[in-house]
């Protein structure tokens, strides 16, 4: 009796030594298969290949480029409706499968062998997220088969209610949309949660074949399927009888609409984006997708700016408002045309315009530089140089007039004295420091110092930020921080950024603000002045008013504003609209900034450098205004500027009416030379490359 219960008792031990054995050893298995599969924990941060994210610098999404799921339900926000409707049409054993369904494969077999075509899918939800998260759409044994497992891992990782969430969240649906979201959105124009039982149906029946189901390409089709899959809701006691009957009888009451995010907030910039992001990050990084771009951009101004321009663009011109800040160039509007949707030129980085008088920057700043001053004395008078006579507008001319007061009325004589006076070298060493004439020479001709060589929006733009900010030049940027798949840092402006250059001396900066400020306070820019705030600025208008221009700036920003015709043709208007238009802009946005004064006007005594000379030795290194960023103390500490006793008293501008909004134009063009001369070789035939009879303002 004894021998039999031991040995009884030893096969008892070996049986259950065998089953912990083979209970390990499938453990083990399993282990070493997850191994080598994805961590499916990771399944929230996924992104669709190529997608990319771009935000504004306040987090308001302006894009979604790419095949993007372009919106997705939080946890516990997905209706049940819907996740009902999907269930029955997809799996209607998710909740008792582990994520691959051996009944659900034999119902499938059983039914598509009665029907003579495959009519219902084996694929389980749970494997069909790992499809679409982790794998390949290939029809391949060994896919199958990772699919399998996959599943199985994440129905061990993930509760169901997050697998079902997250396929929800993830499954294309047809007509560019990923997602439930999407979908509703697309179809319906409705948010999940207002969907009826009839339109959750529709929906649920897509995935199969999204292209034929489709009711905007098949609607007799997409009615049989939605009947279907009522049908299926209805078994599974989700839904009633008479629901089902009315939501199948029901029309389809489509309100087709683009998925969200899919047009952008701000096509211009955004446009710009896509030419600037290979310079950043690699193409590997932009197939594999997933990057979420931080831009410069403020959506709130860039609307009013948009705005701005198609309100106050004369007649039927193009417009176009560029503004950056100083210290950090973060662009933070570009309007780049009227209407995106009829012209997708970006008129602020790919048109080339004559910049006009706003040229003028580099032929004074060179001339300061270089031992000018602001109150030396010029004749202003009829004159040429080598043929070419420049004129004043109205043959107005000032006779003798300081430095200062020539730029406040942009009188043209005296911008190319300044160019005989200190040599084209000097204007065009200084215009090269602000990028000006890098991308395309300027010529050693006398027009060039009043705006012959067309120039960029963005790059004019560029160049007055950095006088701005003390005489430092920080190039443009449409970037703030660009993170990757994993929400890793992959590029920083403030890590990887450009750091800026000191393209003028700051004594020269302040200087040119200085002047640039009369421009605004009781010169040609008076329309741009702001009643309790500094601006410095500068009008532009090219022959036949082609092209209309004010820059300006306070301390904190600097806003370009460009009006014109794309075929170049007169505007029959003058630069006094563009500073009309800056002001509309400023004083919609001058509240996010402290009010703040330029530096005070320097004492400069540098001894004159004429052509040929070695540039004077820098004597003012101070360390430059890095830009605003929201700071609540004001940026420069010194007191305004009062007019100084030196100035030649000059008449009052006439009042301005509010049926004006500013006095009649101070420039005007003027005939041409008469020898011309001859381009350059390697610009010739470029579009309008040099008009030597051309007179800026």
């Amino acid at each position: 009796m004894n021998r039999t219960r031991l040995h009884w008792a030893l096969i008892a031990a070996t049986a259950a030594g065998i089953g912990v054995g083979a209970a390990l050893a499938s453990r083990a298995i399993t282990d070493a298969i997850d191994a080598t599969l994805p961590d499916a924990r990771g399944i929230a941060s996924f992104n669709r290949p190529g997608t990319i994210t771009l935000v504004s610098t306040t987090g308001e999404v302006i894009q979604k480029l790419g095949p993007a799921t372009r919106d997705k339900l939080k946890p516990g926000e997905m209706p049940q409706l819907v996740q009902q409707a999907f269930i029955a049409a997809e799996d209607r054993r998710f909740f008792q499968h582990d994520g691959v369904d051996g009944w659900g494969i034999a119902r499938a077999v059983i039914t598509n062998v009665r029907q003579g075509s495959v009519r219902e899918g084996a694929s389980t939800i749970t494997q069909q997220l790992a499809r679409t998260v982790f794998l390949s759409q290939d029809r391949t044994i060994t896919r199958k088969l990772k699919e399998a497992a996959l599943a199985l891992k994440l129905e061990r990782q993930l509760s169901k209610q997050q697998i079902l969430e997250q396929y929800l969240n993830y499954v294309y649906l047809g007509s560019s949309a990923y997602g439930i979201a999407d979908a509703a959105w697309v179809y319906f124009s409705k948010t999940p949660d207002q969907l009826t039982a009839g339109e959750a149906a529709l929906i649920a029946g897509l995935p199969p074949a999204p292209s034929i189901y489709s009711p905007l390409v098949n609607p007799d089709l997409a009615r049989q399927r939605r009947s279907v899959v009522l049908e299926r809701m209805t078994q599974e006691g989700f839904i009633s009888r008479s629901e089902a009957a009315a939501a199948s009888n029901a029309p389809l009451n489509l309100r087709p609409a683009l998925p969200k995010y899919f047009n952008s907030a701000a096509p211009f910039f955004t446009s710009w984006v896509a030419q600037e992001l290979p310079k950043h990050v690699s193409q590997e990084q932009l197939e594999v997708g997933g990057l979420k771009v931080r831009t410069s951009i403020n959506l709130d101004w860039q609307r009013k700016a948009q705005a701005v321009v198609r309100q106050n663009a004369p007649y039927d011109t193009e417009g176009v408002i560029v503004t950056i800040e100083p210290g950090t160039g973060l662009v933070r509007v570009m309007v780049g045309g009227k209407d995106f949707n009829k012209s997708q030129f970006n008129r602020a980085t790919q048109a080339l315009r004559s910049p006009g008088s706003t040229f003028k920057l580099f032929p004074y700043a060179a001339a300061i530089d270089r031992g000018v001053k602001p109150e030396d004395i010029f004749i202003d008078e009829p004159r040429c140089w080598r043929g070419y006579c420049p004129k004043n507008f109205g043959a107005k001319y000032f006779g003798r007039v300081s430095l200062a007061d020539a730029l406040k009325n942009s009188l043209n004589t005296v911008a190319v004295q300044l160019q005989d006076k200190v040599g084209f070298d000097a204007i065009i060493e200084t215009a090269n420091g602000f990028d000006i004439g890098t991308k395309r020479p300027l010529g050693k001709y006398y027009p060039m110092a009043i705006g012959a060589y067309e120039q960029t929006i963005l790059d004019m733009t560029a160049a007055y930020a950095a006088v701005t900010n003390r005489g430092v030049f920080v190039k443009p940027t449409p970037f703030e921080e660009i993170r990757g798949p994993k929400d890793e840092l992959l590029w920083s402006r403030r890590v990887d950024g450009d750091r800026g250059r000191r393209a003028l001396d700051s004594d020269v900066a302040d200087a040119m603000n200085w002047m640039l400020q009369r421009v605004v306070t009781g010169g040609t820019g008076i329309a741009a002045k702001l009643e309790k705030r500094a601006v410095a600025g500068k009008t532009g208008t090219s022959e036949g008013a082609r092209d209309l221009w004010f820059i300006g700036s306070i301390p904190q920003l600097t806003t370009a504003v460009w009006f014109g015709y794309d075929n170049n043709r007169e505007t029959k208007s003058n630069s006094g609209e563009a500073a009309w238009a800056w002001k509309q802009f400023m004083a919609q946005i001058e509240d996010n900034f402290p009010p703040a004064p330029f530096p005070a006007k320097p004492a400069l005594n540098r001894p004159f450098q004429p052509p040929g000379k070695n540039k004077p030795q820098k004597t003012n290194q101070t360390v430059p205004y890095r830009g605003y960023e929201y700071q609540p103390e004001p940026l420069y500490p010194q007191p305004r500027w009062e007019p100084e006793p030196y100035m030649a008293p000059q008449p009052a501008p006439a009042p301005v009416s509010p049926q004006e909004s500013w006095p009649a134009p101070i420039e005007e063009p003027l005939p041409a030379p008469a020898t011309p001369p001859e381009p350059p070789a390697e610009v010739e035939g470029r579009r309008n490359w040099l008009k030597p009879q051309i007179q800026r303002r």
